[in-house]
């Protein structure tokens, strides 16, 4: 039998022990042996600490974000196989969806908010900058770096591969490598999308390492600035918490238990209401989804006591229509227990259960295309706890299988006392079209839930169910749920980061931060900062306007052009007892003055206003007075572009209005996108004449077989074709994928080099040569050019055929040939 690898310093290595034998939970069959005998875990971590610290926190968060995206996309492409080793878990197909791309939509989530929100530096600043002197020389603020160590991530058997990308998302984003270690159950699937994670090359060296089976002593060698990430038992975390490796250094701990969730039925929600009904299917769900492993499942029902009856039937008779049995038949609903192992734990919690509370479900025991005696099959089981106030088995005991108990309340108060009784939960839903008894109770039961979820009929279409955490959102609770916090969108990368408060001058924090702060010195040039290229943006980067004075008549217009007639502004008999002294221009006027006078009215880099952020008004401004603006690149972010949009950044610029006084009378900060420099070639027709005079006959391609001429003729033909001469009869791109390939004639991507055009199925179609030399085709592609110029000048709506990528517009046209030309142009060294 294989025995599953581990990758550790950057090596595929197989213990020497017996191992772990891992079975099929549908049929019994053995799959796979674990093994960490024998492995020098001392090795394993100071090689994350060394190889894979630096490798990793060396790159930009923005850069670690374009990484997590490329491997999602690389594991997404072989998700088949997956599937087929998920099956051997127990999971059904939705199970296995969960696991899987769930998993890997948690990468791509990080990876949105990354390109979207996070620096293209190795450091991160952290909230605003503060003023700590009284003329501003000397401020403070603060900036995240990777936490110097290795990061230990202890997973669950319930979600082999969701459980690993979850914890992965955030450490590799925040730049701290991982050694991941799977529970031994399902570790086969772990293993699996591991391997084709190292497989991709994506990831640097030593960023991820990999320990399938038994931890060992892993945890004696965890140091200063180390961490670990358990989900688990709670009995379990708390004994690994108080090891002396953990609590006697600076390591940090975050763990996240199974817990005793609830879902509490309203008041309101009476038997043939849309709730009643919700309420019903969440909770089957919950009870069957994953077999009932999952450590957000519905374990608590808590029901109006005049309900009890209703829920119990209604529940019964949706358990009853789950089918149990072979995850890959089609009729089942409910797969099987991860093991017997876990079948055997489960079943002792029932049985402790049972002690105190009465069994009033326990399913239907057909099994489709199953047995009990070779998988780990169990029916649903429903309990009733008919005094959840005394008898206490139910707020205490976990079974961890598709196991639940129902209980009775009396209103919103007994609710939420019954609902905290959990001592600590992940999760706590209220299914309910009463407002104030979901505020009521929602307030109540806070503080010990790290997640409410409500349901009703106005979020029932759009909502993601009681039971899924979310990138986006916290995962964690107090409590008995382990008190560590998980994901919550970027906040999840504040465990893995070290924060360090930065104390200087304006010019020694620009220098640290990359940021621009006000009173550092500007950086003034002859180049208006709106016609540079993202690229070429500098932070500190200035321009000092000319002044414009404020007139009575600019007030009365702004206050006719923006319905805007407060009284300060039109009615100078009503400033008595106010801070003005006489009619007082409009904020906002000032604002677009403020703009009117920096802006560059030449079309340049600079696409579009993309925001306003921290606008402040300090002084009126009357009229006689004049305004002069200091316009100063702040900050700048990288932005991942997508779709037919111009590859762009977004530029923060300080806008500083000073009066004739030079006193500030406005602060805001604006945001433009600006694009940035293409590779390509621009349709300057001198620019191409220029790079064409280095063009002879002689001139040898550096790839291809093209001659010169050829490809001056070649590319004279798409010219003309961009004209209608001919009209292209066809397009040879599937019409699903057009749009794909529409799309990719505004990104900076080059042509590739073996680019095999669709409708040429022989070489000698690009051997007939129309002119009698190299000169005469120069001669015509220019002269097409020019026509290709004027005619889209007085053409703009027109649109002609392309060979590959379909009907194109001017736009589109001018697009292809950029990026045509300059690859002819590279191939032949014109450029």
């Amino acid at each position: 039998m294989e025995k599953l690898k581990n990758y550790i310093y950057g090596e595929w290595v197989e213990g020497n022990g017996n191992g772990i034998p891992l079975y099929n939970a549908v049929n019994g069959e053995q799959v796979a042996i674990s093994d960490t005998e024998g492995l020098n875990f001392e090795q394993a971590l100071d090689y994350g600490r060394t190889v894979g610290y630096k490798n990793l926190s060396s790159m930009t968060f923005y850069d670690r974000g374009e990484m997590l995206k490329k491997v999602a996309l690389y594991l997404l492409e072989r998700k088949k196989k997956y599937y087929d080793l998920s099956y051997k878990t127990g999971a059904t197909h939705v199970d296995s969806w969960v696991d899987i791309e769930g998993g890997f939509g948690t990468f791509f989530t990080y990876s949105g908010l990354a390109k979207r929100m996070l620096p293209n530096t190795p450091f991160w600043v952290d909230g605003d900058t503060q003023k700590i002197s009284a003329n501003g020389t000397f401020l403070g603020t603060h900036i995240l770096t990777p936490s110097e160590g290795v990061s230990v991530q202890i997973n669950a058997y319930n979600f082999p591969v969701w459980g690993m990308l979850e914890k992965l998302s955030t450490s590799l984003l925040a730049g701290v490598p991982s050694i991941v270690k799977p529970s031994p159950f399902g570790s086969y699937l772990t293993n699996a999308v591991f391997q084709d994670m190292i497989e991709s090359g994506i990831l640097p060296e030593g960023a991820v390492q990999l320990v399938c089976g038994e931890p060992g002593n892993i945890l004696d060698y965890v140091q200063d600035g180390d961490s670990v990430l358990f989900t688990g038992s709670a009995t379990t975390g708390r004994k690994l918490k108080s090891l002396p490796s953990i609590a006697g250094n600076a390591v940090r701990f975050n763990m996240e238990a199974d817990s005793l969730n609830c879902s509490i039925l309203g008041l309101d929600a009476k038997p043939g209401t849309p709730e009643f009904d919700l309420f019903i299917k969440e909770v089957r769900n919950e009870m069957t989804t994953k077999a009932g492993q999952k450590c957000t499942a519905i374990r608590r029902i808590i029901v109006p006591e005049n309900l009890i009856g209703d829920v119990q039937n209604a529940l019964s008779k949706a358990l009853d229509q789950t089918k149990i049995g072979n995850p890959l038949s089609r009729e089942t609903r409910m797969g099987s227990l991860v093991g017997k192992q876990q079948y055997d734990e489960v079943l002792r919690k029932v049985n402790l259960l049972k002690a105190e509370t009465e069994l009033v479900y326990d399913g239907k025991h057909e099994l489709v295309d199953a047995n009990y005696e070779n998988g780990a099959f169990m029916s649903p089981k429903l309990f009733l706890n008919d005094a959840p106030f005394t008898k206490n088995i139910s707020h205490d005991v976990e079974a961890f299988g598709p196991v639940s108990t129902l209980m009775p309340y009396k209103d919103a108060e007994e609710a939420a006392a019954l609902a905290k009784r959990g001592k600590g939960s992940l999760v706590g839903s209220i299914v309910s079209h009463d407002n104030n008894f979901v505020a009521e109770t929602s307030w109540k039961m806070a503080s010990q839930h790290g997640r409410i979820f409500v349901l009703n009929r106005d979020s029932a279409k759009e909502s993601t169910g009681h039971g899924s955490p979310l990138p986006t959102l916290m995962h964690g609770g107090p409590g008995r749920a382990g008190g560590g916090e998980e994901m919550g969108g970027l906040n999840g990368l504040h465990f893995f980061l070290q924060k360090t408060a930065i104390q200087g001058s304006p010019d020694i924090l620009t220098a640290i931060t990359k940021v621009y702060q006000q009173g550092a010195e500007k950086k003034f040039s002859d180049k208006h900062p709106f016609q540079k290229y993202f690229e070429e943006v500098e932070v500190g980067d200035s321009l000092e306007t000319a002044g414009r004075t404020v007139t009575d008549a600019d007030i009365v217009n702004f206050s006719n052009v923006s319905w805007d007639h407060f009284y300060a502004h039109t009615d100078a008999t009503s400033l008595t007892g106010t801070i003005f002294d006489k009619t007082v221009a409009h904020g906002y006027f000032i604002l677009s003055a403020a703009a009117g006078l920096f802006v560059s009215g030449k079309k340049g880099p600079v696409i579009a206003n993309y925001g306003l952020e921290n606008c402040s008004f300090f002084k009126p401004v009357y009229a006689g007075d004049t305004i002069t603006v200091y316009l100063t690149a702040k900050e700048k972010i990288n932005r991942g572009v997508k779709g037919r949009n111009i590859p762009s950044g977004v530029v923060k610029w300080l806008v500083e209005v000073v009066n004739q006084r030079d006193e500030i009378v406005c602060v805001a900060t604006i945001l433009t996108l600006v694009a940035k420099q293409s590779p390509f070639i621009d349709l300057n027709l001198k620019n191409i004449q220029k790079a064409l005079s280095g063009l002879t006959e002689s001139t040898q391609p550096s790839w291809g077989k093209m001659s010169p001429q050829q490809m001056i003729e070649h590319l004279d033909h798409t010219v003309l074709v961009s004209l209608g001469e001919p009209e292209a009869e066809k397009c040879f791109t599937p019409e699903e994928q057009l749009e794909k390939w529409q799309d990719s004639l505004y990104n900076h991507r080059k042509m590739p080099k073996d680019f095999p055009a669709p409708f040429l199925e022989e070489d000698e179609k690009l051997l007939d040569l129309r002119h009698k030399n190299l000169e005469a085709a120069k001669q015509s592609f220019m002269d097409n050019l020019k026509r290709f110029v004027i005619y889209y000048k007085e053409n703009p709506e027109a649109e002609h055929m392309n060979f590959v990528f379909g009907k194109l517009n001017k736009e589109m046209w001018e697009l292809i040939h950029k990026k045509h030309f300059t690859h002819h142009f590279e191939q032949f060294g014109l450029i």
